[in-house]
């Protein structure tokens, strides 16, 4: 039996996996010695697990160990990145390249280092959230240092061309820099052979904790050099000073794990699940959002026009979690930025909803969820007649 209100949010956060649970308790109770600590054994355990965890996440995406930095989250990531790039390289230049579908933690680093002087260009989309290669190369100037891309838009599963984009940014000496937060675990990464010299990603949208991420910074062929943000006991190689979450650390490198040898099968499953609900709710009007096929298996973002999308969420929630779009910015009633840069209209962005498949779903939620929001549509284009 299904348990209500079906979760339909994976792209705002995801439960913890029960093996990521388990694999993280003895370093709350037994194992929860500071990392730092050497002089005992407590410690010693700790700084063995971290560095045990970073090899793990290191290896899953095709980096060197100490080419990941522990951080909160990709949202810290991505300040550091962004920040401590620009601020590092001032005698290179003062230009950064950005997207405008960037999730928030992009896009006010960015007008943040826009106020305190430095040079942005916020590249255009098309109608499926790709930027364009061409107008990315001539925006690239003497003084350009840093390019910033999503990977996969948390809003509507749009994957970018981001081979592309790192072998355009490095014909011109340029750094490129992506948020990764709902592509990792959910995509096959290789940072070296995707020529991507930063990258954010984070724990909980891959069934791990919340509270942790890290930032991949290449090493070697460029060595990639960042000015920190926090300040304090040194750790993290004094880029990210303060005492390591080694619980979170921990489970972050299980769910990692599980999600790399699980990719594939999940990917498979979870595109039946989304083609089949769209093919349902067509029948209702429902448009899609994003590229039809360079796009996350799991993601499905739809619009009825004529109808809020804010009406269906309300009218289903009893038996299905599902939202309007990125969870940084729901509470706000704003038409999403994402959409209204594929050229949609705020009546055609007001009238979308997201719906994320995850790990615990079954084909039973999925049918359901199908079914109610055919028949919430199917009441609400009646009152509007």
């Amino acid at each position: 039996m299904s348990r209500f209100p079906i979760y339909l949010d994976s792209h705002a956060t995801t439960p913890v996996d029960p093996r990521v649970f388990d694999e993280m308790k003895p370093y709350f109770i037994e194992k929860f010695g500071n990392a730092s600590s050497l002089d005992h054994s407590y410690g010693y355990d700790a700084s063995i697990a971290v560095q045990q965890s970073r090899e793990v996440i290191a290896r899953t995406i095709g980096a060197n160990m100490d080419d990941i930095f522990f951080t909160s989250g990709a949202t810290e990531s991505d300040n550091l990145a962004l920040i401590g790039v620009m601020e590092k390289n001032k005698s290179k230049g003062n230009h950064l390249i950005t997207c405008v579908t960037e999730h928030k933690a992009i896009l006010d680093t960015a007008r943040h280092l826009e106020s305190i002087g430095y040079k942005v260009t916020f590249l255009q989309v098309d109608e499926f959230g790709l930027i364009d290669l061409e107008k990315l190369k001539n925006s690239i100037t003497n003084e350009t240092v840093l390019i910033s891309i999503m990977f996969a838009n948390n809003e509507i599963g749009t994957i970018a061309n981001v081979s592309e984009i790192g072998k355009l940014a490095h014909e011109h000496n340029v750094l490129f820099h992506t948020d990764a937060a709902q592509a990792v675990g959910h995509i096959p990464i290789d940072v070296k052979k995707l020529n991507i010299d930063l990258m954010s990603f984070s724990s909980h949208k891959i069934y791990g904790p919340k509270g942790i991420g890290a930032l991949y910074v290449r090493g070697i062929f460029p060595r990639v050099k960042i000015s920190p943000l926090v300040f304090g006991g040194g750790q993290e190689r004094a880029l990210r000073s303060g005492t390591l979450n080694v619980p979170g650390i921990v489970g972050f490198a299980k769910a990692i794990e599980i999600s790399q040898q699980e990719l594939e099968q999940e990917n498979i499953k979870f595109k039946k699940w989304t083609d089949s609900m769209l093919e349902k709710l067509s029948l209702v009007g429902a448009k899609l959002n994003g590229h039809p096929e360079k796009r996350l298996p799991h993601n499905l973002n739809v619009r009825f026009d004529g109808i809020d999308g804010k009406a269906i969420i309300n009218s289903v929630s009893k038996k299905l979690a599902i939202s309007a779009g990125s969870a940084c910015t729901t509470q706000f009633v704003e038409p999403s930025h994402v959409l209204l840069a594929l050229g949609l209209t705020e009546d055609q962005a007001h009238s979308s909803i997201r719906i994320g498949c995850g790990r615990f779903n079954t084909d039973e939620e999925i049918g359901i969820a199908a079914d109610e929001i055919y028949s919430c549509v199917k009441s609400l284009a009646k009152i509007h007649v």
